[in-house]
């Protein structure tokens, strides 16, 4: 059922929509109340908020999903967010949903909603290619794991996301489809690997999307795109379904998590409710999504030991005001330093490190990034020019994490800073991050098309 109309959304660039384009430094990002309301809703309105519009059946999940296309076929073009887009098959599949909630079978907050998948993910008879020129007509049979959750959840997969190849850079711009794009200058990286997802989540082409996370993978281009990253523990959600069947370095599999890619730690904790295992939840949260009110005053540590630019440091400072209100605050030291990646070693220290690093504290703070966000032109050549520091630390030792946008640099460029959680603490780093967006606005500020 599904039609691949990847080759018509993602073609290369025109001159006129690449490096030609001007610095918009001095223009104002959209706000979600300037969005106009239209029989499909707002691209930017929260999970929840549409679907219990859906529910209702105020609106259409057909009319939500035509939206979602429209928007993809208007900016995919510059942004390249996508590598495969399956309108056929999500605009049959909104049909059936439709049909069902009519019918009184809605299947909970995902019913009806375009989603996105990293292109990492195995999607039965539609490519999953990795961004991989030698994976370019690759075609599972089945659905990931993940996937599957997805699909029984009833979500609507609307495409595959566009990535840094094989996952193995923190740029996004390098990939057999062509680079990913910034959506808020089309001139810079969009971080990566999971570049695709993030450009797509921040300009409003769909509600969520599964990426992966092994060195930064989802944290990293949501700081780039202002947008909010997460990955769970080690396990919490399942990879299984990552390009299955093909060679993959043992170091990597010990890292890789699976993650998601939303526009708010809120709408994140929906997904999770969905995708985490049920295994893995034995001594987590239940239900992450009410775990979000919970009146609770976690002991945060503010690590003093990262580097960062003027402005990130800048961006940090004034988030860690922000977050004091909700908690007590110390100075900590985060795990920075490159553990070894020996495999041998890595289950005894992912063992030891809620004594070691969270004795006094329940969560770290830090910020995402280091350094400004670099140019596509510098990028090609380095598939490492965003720097995985203060990312890389939370996949070894298997630890929750969540990026979220902290403000802007000099450029007009987005910051983030992260929330990362002791073992088993998905649901507190969920909580204090979305604590953290209900009392600023840079979740709620999107680029201008």
């Amino acid at each position: 059922m599904a039609k691949d109309t990847s080759a018509r959304l993602a073609q290369p660039l025109t001159a006129a929509l690449s490096n030609d384009a001007p610095l918009r430094r001095d223009v104002w990002p959209v706000l979600d109340g300037d969005q106009p309301l239209t029989a499909a809703g707002s691209p930017y309105a929260s999970i929840s908020q549409m679907s219990e519009r859906i529910r209702r059946q105020e609106i259409s999940p057909v009319d939500v999903v035509r939206a979602s296309l429209q928007r993809i076929e208007e900016l995919n073009p510059s942004l390249n967010a996508y590598i495969t887009v399956l309108a056929e098959d999500a605009l049959a599949r909104a049909g059936i949903a439709e049909a069902e909630i009519k019918a009184g079978q809605w299947r909970g907050p995902l019913h009806g909603l375009p989603v996105g998948v990293k292109d990492m993910f195995d999607t039965a008879g539609v490519r999953t290619t990795a961004a991989f020129e030698h994976f370019r007509n690759r075609t599972p049979q089945r659905d990931a794991v993940a996937v599957s959750k997805l699909r029984q959840a009833g979500a609507i997969i609307i495409g595959k996301t566009n990535m840094h190849r094989l996952a193995m850079g923190t740029t996004s711009a390098v990939s057999d489809f062509g680079p990913v794009r910034n959506p808020w200058n089309r001139n810079f990286i969009a971080g990566g690997s999971s570049g695709g997802s993030a450009a797509a989540i921040a300009s409003g082409m769909c509600f969520a999307t599964l990426d992966t996370d092994a060195i930064g993978s989802c944290r990293l281009p949501a700081s780039c795109c202002g947008v909010t990253g997460f990955k769970g523990a080690y396990g919490l959600i399942s990879n299984k379904g990552v390009l299955e069947g093909e060679q993959a370095d043992a170091a990597l599999l010990w890292v890789a998590h699976a993650a998601i890619t939303t526009r708010s730690a809120e709408d994140a904790a929906v997904v999770l409710n969905v995708l985490a295992e049920p295994s893995a939840k034995a001594n987590q949260s239940a239900d992450y999504f009410a775990a979000l009110t919970q009146d609770e005053q976690p002991r945060i540590g503010v690590a003093a030991n990262f580097s960062a630019s003027a402005a990130i440091a800048s961006a940090f400072g004034d988030a860690v005001e922000i977050i004091r209100r909700f908690g007590p605050v110390r100075e900590a030291a985060a795990p920075l330093d490159n553990p070894g990646f020996d495999v041998r070693n890595i289950e005894a220290d992912r063992r030891t490190i809620a004594e070691s690093l969270f004795n006094d504290i329940d969560i770290l703070a830090l910020p995402t990034t280091e350094a400004p966000i670099p140019m596509i032109d510098g990028a090609l050549a380095n598939p490492m020019a965003l720097s995985a520091r203060n990312t890389l630390f939370a996949n070894y030792y298997g630890l929750p994490a969540i990026s979220i946008p902290c403000g802007f640099d000099d450029a007009g460029l987005p910051l983030g800073f992260q929330l990362v959680g002791k073992p088993g603490g998905e649901a507190t780093a969920l909580a204090l991050a979305h604590r953290y967006q209900q009392a600023t606005p840079w979740g709620r500020m999107h680029p201008i098309d």
